[in-house]
């Protein structure tokens, strides 16, 4: 039988026989295709291919939904964070009664409506020309600003828009990091689904730093030309918008050269974004700007960071009247201003060799008075305290405390020890050179910072010890409770670490930093007054002049020698986190304690800096920059004081510090008042300090 052009096997097929050119189906014969249910391979290749970014599209839109309400129910109502519209002024005073900071204008809110409309053009011509247009992130801005940067072989430009911005300056911080970057992404859209875009253009306006003090465009427009934000002109507002880029770079308070340039580039960008005419652009680019002389006012950025610190401790008195608050401060306003300037300068001419972005300092009197406290290398470029509200690891810093535990429990500056390998576990903690010194004294084991020694040190006293003496020095930071607590793994606040260092110098006294010595209104009407330093006894004598030799020691002939000062006793001690994530020195002369931290806000290793390199030079500078101003107290026959020497001062309390320590170590109280009936209450000792004594001291 012939084929008759009937496809049998594929009945569905076509009917061969009305086409006898073709012959037979080339497949007949054969059986039909099995269907195991799979999609041809380039069916399943594009499905592939399209389905994952479509599922990883929807579990980003679900995660990103997720937070919009997590956001919502967490964080206030933005327009509630407005800066308030009325208050009274804010003066801080320094330690001398001079002026600080004059703060009030700086928080007046000026609306959308009432500011002049070139303020708002010229912002966004300068900062975010798409603002109207994009959802909150401009893609084409990023794209374009990584293409700028990629040429230029570092950050020459940034692509945050506005709203980004403004998610940055009301609720997260300055870290520079991707998880920090990638939250300010999510909140700028739920920003944007919050808030209509004159709101966000308002709240921006009213909260962005602008230099020199000046938080808000009316408390810029009021100190650099003293004049309303709804009275500037063309030029004036081209000038104050030019500022967000590097506020204390081109403020004019610090570089009206520079504030002028740059108002004149505002100027070209106002016209290429069409907010000009070509005529109004000539003529605002020729016009004569003059600024107030009342800009130079103390509120310089090295201040701020203190300021900062100082308004948070006081803002519940802020609103007691409606006028005028007065801030009477511990704050030494000379060092203060010192300190930052060697923040500064430090960075400026060796952090990039090190990699080294960041530091923060704090300088305390024995009774706790904070003289100066600079958070962070500029604050026009970050607010963030690092001073007070950075916890990093202390690394050796923290031995001090171990060494103290060890003391307590019967060892002595003498006491031999040993240096050799250990194991806490699984955990085999070696000396930073790798090396083993053997039977070495306590005192040279702290010298040299031995690693083997501090967790032998712990295990024999308890990981749970040597957190309770932490606690009785005033730490409040969480501890671990295991052996490497004595290598600084728990991570510790500057303010908090060098408040437990100032117990060593004073003799034993515990006293909380503090920063305000009396808040009053201006008609006069006290509202808090510091009636004493609070102190309790911490750490027995014996104990005190014990540690003050073995860190004396480590300045000396240890990891701190860069900190010596001629002529002066320093002790302290130096200490550097895993990987030099973070460097430290914290240590203290008769009258001073002060602690330095340098590192990185991101965490990003340095390129070995060490405890004692940068910050013990740090240290040695901002002391000694105290020491340059500093007034001795005037002795009983010379009540004013002017003959006598600073020099001759430090000598004698030199002198009578070497006797304090002997008898210490025999047990004498040198400190103590012939009378024995003012025990339990507040004693001023001729050197100024405050001792406040438990009745238990008789």
């Amino acid at each position: 039988m012939g084929y008759d052009g009937h496809d049998h096997w594929r009945p569905d097929g076509p009917d061969r026989s009305r086409y006898p050119d073709w012959g037979p189906d080339p497949d007949w014969g054969r059986p039909p295709p099995v269907d195991d249910g799979r999609a041809p391979r380039r069916f399943r290749f594009w499905k592939v291919l399209l389905l994952w970014p479509l599922m990883l599209v929807l579990a980003a839109t679900a995660a990103v939904g997720a937070l919009f309400i997590y956001y919502t129910v967490v964080f206030p109502d933005p327009l509630a964070m407005r800066p308030k519209a009325t208050g009274p002024v804010v003066r801080i005073l320094a330690r001398d009664d001079s002026l600080l900071a004059e703060r009030g204008v700086s928080r007046a809110y000026i609306p959308l409506d009432m500011l002049s409309p070139h303020a708002a053009d010229a912002v966004v011509a300068i900062e975010d020309r798409r603002f109207f247009a994009h959802p909150g992130i401009d893609v084409l801005g990023m794209l374009r600003a990584a293409v700028a940067n990629l040429r230029a072989g570092r950050l020459a430009q940034g692509g945050s828009t506005l709203t980004q911005q403004l998610a940055k300056n009301l609720f997260l911080t300055s870290d520079r990091t991707w998880s920090r970057k990638a939250e300010e992404l999510v909140l700028a859209l739920w920003l944007e689904l919050r808030l209509s875009k004159r709101d966000i253009l308002e709240l921006y306006l009213n909260r962005v730093y602008f230099g020199g003090g000046a938080h808000g465009i009316e408390a810029a427009a009021q100190r650099y030309f003293a004049k309303s934000a709804r009275d500037l002109s063309i030029a004036e507002a081209a000038v104050i918008a030019g500022l967000l880029k590097a506020p204390s770079k081109y403020a004019p308070s610090a570089s009206p050269v520079q504030a002028l340039a740059r108002g004149r580039l505002v100027i070209e960008k106002m016209h290429e974004a069409g907010f000009l005419s070509g005529p109004e652009a000539a003529a605002a680019g020729a016009e004569e700007i003059r600024f107030s002389p009342l800009m130079r006012v103390p509120d310089q950025a090295e201040m701020a960071y203190a300021v900062d610190f100082v308004r948070d401790a006081a803002a519940r008195f802020e609103d007691a009247d409606g006028d005028e608050v007065v801030i009477e401060t511990t704050l030494d306003a000379t060092l203060q201003r010192r300190a930052g300037e060697i923040v500064e300068r430090a960075l400026a001419e060796r952090g990039r060799a090190l990699d080294a972005g960041q530091a923060a300092v704090v300088a305390l009197a024995p009774d706790g008075a904070i003289r100066a406290l600079v958070g962070g290398r500029s604050y026009a470029d970050s607010q963030f305290n690092r001073a007070v509200k950075a916890h990093r690891q202390p690394g050796s810093a923290f031995k001090p405390v171990v060494y103290l535990t060890a003391i307590e429990c019967g060892l002595t500056p003498d006491s031999i020890v040993e240096d050799a390998p250990i194991t806490a576990g699984r955990w085999s903690p070696k000396n930073d050179n790798g090396r083993y010194l053997g039977a070495t004294t306590l005192r040279n084991a702290l010298a040299q910072s031995l690693n083997t020694v501090a967790v032998r040190l712990v295990l024999d006293a308890g990981p749970e010890a040597v957190a309770a003496t932490a606690r009785r020095l005033g730490m409040r930071s969480p501890l671990r409770k295991d052996a490497s607590l004595a290598l600084g793994t728990s991570e510790v606040s500057l303010l908090d670490l060098t408040g437990a260092y100032a117990a060593f110098s004073n003799g034993g006294y515990v006293n909380e930093p503090y920063a305000i010595r009396r808040v009053r209104t201006g008609g006069g009407k006290v509202l808090f007054q510091r009636i004493d330093a609070q102190s309790d006894v911490a750490i027995p004598r014996a104990s005190v002049a014990a540690m003050d030799d073995m860190l004396r020691a480590v300045v000396a002939t240890g990891t701190g020698r860069r900190a010596a000062i001629p002529g002066r006793a320093v002790a302290g001690k130096t200490g550097t986190s895993q990987d030099f994530r973070d460097a430290w020195f914290v240590g203290y002369t008769a009258d001073l304690t002060a602690g330095v931290w340098v590192g990185n806000d991101d965490g990003r290793t340095m390129k070995r800096v060490v405890g004692g390199a940068l910050p013990a030079e740090i240290w040695r500078e901002v002391v000694e920059a105290a020491y340059e101003t500093a007034t001795p107290p005037p002795l009983p026959s010379d009540k004013g004081g002017a003959a006598a020497s600073v020099t001759a001062a430090n000598e004698r309390r030199s002198g009578e510090e070497e006797d304090l320590i002997a008898r210490m170590l025999a047990g004498e109280d040198p400190d103590r008042p012939d009378d024995a009936s003012l025990s339990g209450e507040t004693v001023v000792m001729p050197s100024g300090r405050i001792l406040v004594r438990p009745p238990a001291i008789q």
